[in-house]
């Protein structure tokens, strides 16, 4: 059996090199996917005013909150997948491999259903103005239709990241990127088109990276190959999956909920704020990358060697990866913050958007290692099979405190400011209870029990 050499061996090795090894190809994926997003806003505001950047560039929130559930059920499959891969329990990983793509396939028509139905009414509940609307239903609704790809994408990268294979979903990344920008300037600089152009990039680019992730799992030699006629329901696994997904699911949709409310009260300070900090949510992605590749580092690193039985090793791990990406992301919030009115005037030069831009930039950039460190913790504790402890929090600070601080503060403080001020504060808080629970160790006791019971029958 030939081996795939893209794959790293988690389970062996010097952690921080292993480690390292696999995020930067995770931080250089995240990179051109956050390009892949931030070309739409770049281009339309460029070419079609502030109007249809604030159309496009108020979809994070929206789109999240459609996608962020089966996100989180594919991020279960991968700690599920990961484990198995770690412990060779070949059978039961195949298993997990196509229930997991028979899943995808059922989400990704659901999603484009609902999406299609659901865009106009969300979006007026959002309190979107007017004069946006009409962009904004015609950029989601297009965005949805190609919703299979999006979820199909992210099943195969999840695969392939769960047993250590972070280059090729970089190499498949850099590709529709770069179709991505090609589509935007030729659907919208050369065509004419609008919104609509944006958005039609967008699917295509996704269906193309999807269909090279598939390619490469169809011609695969290890146990995680794709069989297409093994693509089934099992509802054993499907249950495991659910059991290990639900939590982050969940997790995902309220907290995108509770931003969407947040988003609701920078659309009532007018078209301005919405494009400013729509604009500075696409430098903002910039600085999630070292959080987002260390978490998914983080995570298949714990669940892999958990399924290993190498314990210590995990708590090494741990503690390296946490503290990678909260310097690295601090680094990024200063530069930023400094940076802040340079980055927001490339996406529109209309003073008041700037203005808008620079006032959200200059109140949380410099709390970006608030944020590290609790998706550090979250990514260690779904590894380690306790997604429902970063549910809990994250619902309870980023979605309960938030909303009601934002209810109660702008109300007596109405400036757009209050409202900004609730990232870093809610962060802050659950950075406090995630260090809790992680130093009494819970989350992995009942592994060192379960083993030490082996050891002793």
């Amino acid at each position: 059996m030939r081996e795939n050499k893209a794959i790293v061996k988690l389970t062996e090795g010097s952690i921080p090199k292993v480690m390292i090894t696999f995020a930067v190809p995770v931080f250089f994926g995240n990179l051109f996917q956050q390009l892949y997003n931030t070309v739409d806003s770049l281009i339309v505001g460029n070419y079609l005013g502030s109007e249809a950047l604030a159309a496009v560039s108020s979809s994070g929130n929206l789109i999240f909150l459609m996608v962020g559930f089966f996100q989180g059920i594919s991020m279960g499959a991968g700690v599920v997948i990961a484990r198995y891969f770690g412990a060779k329990a070949m059978g039961e990983l195949k298993k997990a491999i196509h229930t997991l793509l028979a899943f995808a396939l059922a989400a990704g028509v659901l999603l484009m259903t609902l999406g299609i139905l659901c865009t106009p009414t969300i979006l007026r509940w959002m309190g979107t103005p007017q004069d946006v609307l009409p962009n904004s239903i015609l950029y989601f609704r297009i965005y949805f239709a190609g919703s299979l790809g999006f979820v199909c994408y992210n099943a195969f990268v999840g695969i392939l990241q769960s047993v250590g294979d972070s280059r090729h979903p970089l190499m498949y990344l850099i590709f529709s990127s770069g179709l991505n920008v090609a589509l935007d300037l030729f659907f919208i600089a050369v065509l004419g088109f609008g919104v609509e152009g944006a958005a039609g990039a967008t699917i295509i680019s996704q269906f193309a990276s999807a269909l090279l992730c598939l390619r490469r799992l169809l011609r695969e030699q290890g146990p995680h190959r794709v069989e297409l006629r093994l693509i089934r329901f099992d509802g054993a696994m499907m249950r495991r999956i659910i059991s290990n997904g639900l939590p982050s699911g969940i997790q995902n949709s309220i907290i995108s909920l509770a931003n969407v409310v947040v988003q609701s009260n920078i659309n009532a300070f007018g078209r301005d704020a919405m494009a400013g900090c729509g604009s500075y949510s696409k430098v903002e992605g910039f600085g999630f990358l070292p959080i987002t590749c260390f978490a998914m580092a983080l995570t298949t690193f714990i669940s892999q060697n958990l399924g290993a039985r190498q314990f210590d090793r995990v708590k090494k791990g741990a503690r390296f990866g946490v503290l990678c990406s909260v310097c690295i992301a601090e680094l990024i919030g200063i530069l930023v913050y400094a940076l802040a009115p340079y980055l927001i005037r490339a996406f529109n030069d209309d003073p008041a958007v700037i203005e808008f831009g620079m006032a959200q930039a200059r109140t949380v950039t410099l709390f970006y290692f608030l944020l590290a460190f609790s998706h550090g913790m979250a990514a260690i504790f779904r590894g380690s099979g306790k997604a429902i402890v970063p549910m809990l929090v994250m619902l309870v600070c980023w979605c309960v405190i938030r909303v009601s601080y934002i209810t109660v503060a702008v109300h007596f403080i109405p400036r757009i400011t209050t409202v900004f001020w609730a990232y870093p504060l809610t962060w802050t808080l659950s950075s406090i209870v995630f260090l809790t629970y992680y130093l009494k160790g819970n989350w992995l006791h009942a592994f060192e029990r379960q083993e030490q019971g082996k050891e002793n029958p």
